[in-house]
């Protein structure tokens, strides 16, 4: 992947951070925050699902997958921008920067798969529940789960190759936080309609089909809950799913907008902007809203707490 024609560029400049030096300490700081929240919530969702047997469903094994997606997430691009802060040094080696951007595709597809899954998920819980435990099995959770992984990777693979078989001979210097697909293309000085046919096919695949699956899951879902005569039925049975929704809806709506656009109305400000939103608050948020909008989550939080109040005293 890295020829001889990739000689001329041995590293990247990110231009975000050199060009303001004076907003090293608040961008610092936001960036620091932004990790430990995403840290502390992923990982004590996490924790908290394992620790609690009530919450050994398939609903929240797919919760803890979707925590530990959006920890690795952060991790692939964080740390490396809080380092650039610490250091004179504001750059990332060639193979870094692809390293950096596979990961971060690889796991952003498999979160898309996930949220595809999570919508089956509360489809068959209430829309087919006699068919619930066969269907949504822990086997069939696990593979269920591991297909998303293999899919999100594979197409991570692709991507990389073909950014792989560009050449970076003018300038070397990044204008955005990390390393990602759109600004990597605009630097490259080959021809890059491969990748880019690609770019557009594979994420709109991606996108397409799991919204598709969202889409008919929920439109059966409230069809279904709409014939429940029981008021506090139909409240419990839309809790489940508003969380979803909220997550589903951030996280599609800022992937369409910066993957999915035409690379003439490319635009580098409002793709930092959407970045920020993408790669960094989402995952910082995503436990914040399933344990905000959550019952189930919020009492296993308190059995937690009392049962570590208990220990101890």
């Amino acid at each position: 992947m890295f020829g001889e024609n990739h000689t001329a560029v041995s590293e990247f400049i990110f231009l975000e951070f050199a060009e303001q030096p004076e907003m090293k300490v608040p961008l610092f700081m936001f960036f620091l925050l932004v990790y430990v929240i995403t840290i502390v919530g992923n990982l004590g969702m996490i924790l908290l699902i394992s620790m609690d047997l009530q919450l050994h469903t398939p609903m929240y094994f797919f919760l803890s997958n979707l925590a530990f997606i959006d920890f690795c997430y952060s991790s692939t691009t964080l740390p490396k921008i809080l380092a650039i802060f610490l250091s004179r040094r504001k750059t990332i080696s060639f193979t870094g920067c692809f390293i950096q951007m596979y990961f971060f595709l690889a796991l952003a597809s498999t979160e898309c798969f996930l949220l595809g899954l999570m919508a089956y998920d509360r489809y068959v819980a209430i829309c087919n529940p006699l068919l619930y435990p066969s269907l949504m099995s822990h086997a069939q959770c696990l593979k269920m789960a591991g297909g998303a992984f293999i899919a999100g990777f594979l197409n991570s693979i692709i991507h990389t190759t073909l950014i792989g078989t560009l050449s970076f001979c003018q300038s070397n210097e990044i204008n955005h936080f990390f390393c990602d697909l759109p600004p990597l293309l605009k630097l490259s000085c080959s021809d890059t309609l491969a990748p880019k046919i690609y770019g557009f096919t594979g994420a709109g695949t991606i996108i397409l089909i799991n919204f598709l699956i969202i889409l008919i899951s929920y439109i059966c879902i409230f069809s279904t809950v709409l014939k429940v005569k029981s008021l506090g039925g139909q409240q419990k049975a839309i809790s489940t799913c508003l969380s979803h929704l909220v997550v589903v809806t951030m996280f599609y709506g800022t992937g369409l907008f910066v993957y999915l656009q035409p690379s003439s109305n490319y635009s580098e400000r409002q793709h930092k902007i959407m970045a920020v939103l993408y790669a960094f608050l989402i995952p910082m948020l995503n436990p914040l809203i399933y344990s905000l909008r959550n019952k189930e989550v919020k009492d296993a939080l308190i059995r937690a707490m009392n049962k570590n109040v208990s220990h101890v005293r």
